[in-house]
């Protein structure tokens, strides 16, 4: 443990930090796994309101620096994709 006051305060901190990031990180997960269970049961309308909801959440979480921003825009894409895909396949 730390012995002097700053590195009290920082420790401290750290805490603080670590688990704001680690429920920004669990918001994500839960929303891209709502998406692709929304594409997985075939129901478009709500995975493109599901989706639309997922990028708010990840694009916060870059905008505080939890996720990379570039990480952030993979998983956006991705998630773009796959729910496109869903809306390609109803109209073939």
């Amino acid at each position: 443990m730390a012995n002097h006051k700053s590195a009290i305060k920082r420790h401290k901190q750290s805490l603080k930090r670590a688990a704001r990031n680690r429920a920004i990180r669990s918001r994500i997960r839960n929303a891209v796994k709502s998406v692709r269970s929304a594409v997985q049961a075939r129901n478009s309308e709500q995975a493109a309101q599901t989706l639309q909801q997922a990028s708010s959440i990840i694009d916060k979480a870059a905008t505080k620096g939890t996720v990379h921003w570039k990480n952030a825009a993979r998983k956006i894409s991705r998630l773009t994709r796959f729910v496109n895909s869903l809306q390609s396949t109803e109209q073939a």
